[in-house]
């Protein structure tokens, strides 16, 4: 079995770096190694070769639970009811700035 077989047959994590400008992690790509700790050492040296990174988080994709793109309508239309969410009707005075 060659080097590569053997890397794809590791499970596929999920990378998320936080930068030192940032305040959330954010995905940059994914990888497959052994481990979480092989994850993490690998993660540091493919995604924050430049010391950009503050922290690293690795998660087995197999763990990810994600939404269905064709049910976006059943999942984010019931919020639109909810006009007290977006409170776009109220009159925001001018030195309050940006908000």
């Amino acid at each position: 079995m060659s080097n590569e077989t053997a890397l794809k047959e590791w499970p596929l994590w999920e990378v998320f770096v936080r930068s030192k400008q940032g305040l959330e992690h954010k995905h940059c790509g994914s990888l497959h190694a052994s481990d979480a700790k092989q994850a993490l050492d690998m993660a540091r040296d493919v995604y924050t070769r430049r010391q950009e990174g503050v922290s690293i988080w690795v998660v087995p994709s197999k763990s990810i639970t994600a939404s269905n793109p064709d049910e976006k309508g059943e999942l984010f239309d019931p919020a639109a009811d909810k006009i007290y969410r977006h409170p776009t009707f109220y009159d925001i005075p001018a030195e309050v700035g940006h908000m």
